[in-house]
């Protein structure tokens, strides 16, 4: 079985873009990922191509990368259109690593993209409504906030869990205030300006306790990735990143499970044989500020109750022992969902590599990304987590 690489990363600033279709910011992020990878069109021999909400937002169903990537020279390739939430292009990435581990390919393309932008916000907010069990009740207090439903529904479980974490509204707005300072150093991040702990406390409540600032926003954007086998990356002549571990879970549907981000970090973790101590630097999906705190724990950097302290103490700022969310996260870098994942896969391998300028977490050899999508029965419907090494 053949180990698979990264080869080459590119994406395009993440925003909201009203004048730019899906087709552009895909030509663009393709473009760049493939000359970072001394590859040409030609030489891909498959696209995973991840998409969540064009259906509701553009109206392009069905064959969304083939029309994606008409203009990028790629027309005529195999292409896979995946579509799993705000996880889309994670679970993308996992099938393009099996298929080049298998030995079916040696050279492929990851692609995740999103236009999440409208004219109209209900649009774009309906498009996040449809990530649910729409047959499942979500409790009365879900929809009454005023922005997205997940909002409500991240609201509800910070309100439950932050009591017995012993974090208060404050731990949330440090989380803010780090990823606008991470978001000012990424030149490709949607949010730039730094804020502070009072501006992020006084921003419009969305949804108690929830303001404004600790909401990731409506974004555009495309992120792409070359991958392929070891022996293929030593023939391009590229630095490349192993992808050491991979794995995805699925809500089993009932209340009280294990968490699918609990299981899929045990996995990953069992893949690469690392553990929780040997990660130097982690993209967490923080699509709301309380997240990324219940991710230390759910990934085990800290033990329950200690996510407050552990953000408290600086170790996973940016110049701390394990940097969290360097690309300014989801809250700052922007959730333009289908390219969510592969955004921090970019943003990671640039880490490893040594690329990332002002963010750089020092001697970063092992990375962590953490993504999840939907809601199902009191959980995400799914997570993956991978871990890459330089």
């Amino acid at each position: 079985m053949s180990e698979a690489v990264i080869a080459g990363v590119g994406m395009t600033p993440f925003g909201k873009f009203l004048g730019r279709s899906l087709k552009s910011l895909c030509e663009e992020a393709v473009r760049e990922a493939l000359a970072d990878a001394h590859v040409q069109p030609g030489q891909v021999e498959c696209v995973f191509f991840a998409n969540a909400a064009a259906g509701v937002v553009t109206g392009q169903e069905m064959i969304r990368a083939q029309a994606s990537l008409r203009h990028t020279g790629l027309a005529g390739k195999p292409m896979f259109n995946i579509e799993n939430a705000c996880a889309s292009s994670s679970s993308a990435f996992h099938l393009a690593r099996a298929a080049v581990m298998a030995g079916q390919y040696d050279c492929v393309l990851v692609v995740g993209a999103e236009k999440l932008s409208h004219e109209d916000k209900k649009v774009s907010f309906g498009a996040f409504a449809r990530a649910v069990d729409i047959e499942e009740d979500l409790g009365a207090d879900i929809g009454t906030g005023t922005g997205s439903v997940f909002m409500d529904i991240y609201a509800a479980k910070t309100r439950q869990w932050m009591s017995a974490a012993g974090v208060g509204v404050e731990d949330f707005a440090r989380v803010c205030v780090k990823s606008r300072a991470a978001g000012a150093l990424n030149p490709k991040a949607q949010f730039r300006a730094p804020t502070s702990i009072e501006q992020v406390l006084s921003s419009r409540m969305v949804s108690d306790p929830l303001t404004l600032f600790m909401c990731s926003s409506i974004g555009d954007g495309a992120a792409a990735i070359v991958v392929c086998s070891e022996a293929y990356a030593r023939r391009l002549g590229v630095q490349p990143v192993r992808i050491k571990a991979s794995s995805i879970v699925s809500a089993p549907g009932v209340r009280g499970a294990e968490l699918v981000a609990v299981g899929a970090a045990r996995l990953a973790y069992e893949e690469a044989g690392l553990g929780p101590n040997d990660i130097h630097v982690a993209e967490l999906h923080d699509a709301s500020a309380p997240a990324e705190l219940i991710h230390y724990e759910n990934l085990g950097f800290c033990a329950p109750g200690e996510a407050g302290a552990l953000l408290r103490s600086g170790a996973t700022g940016l110049g701390g022992r394990l940097s969290v969310n360097p690309s300014g996260g989801l809250l700052s870098r922007g959730h333009p969902v289908g390219a969510t994942g592969a955004a921090q896969i970019v943003e990671l391998t640039q880490q490893l590599r040594g690329r990332s300028g002002a963010r750089q977490r020092h001697a970063a050899k092992v990375a962590l990304a953490e993504n999840n999508g939907g809601q199902l029965a009191g959980d995400s419907a799914v997570a993956l987590v991978t871990i890459l090494a330089a």
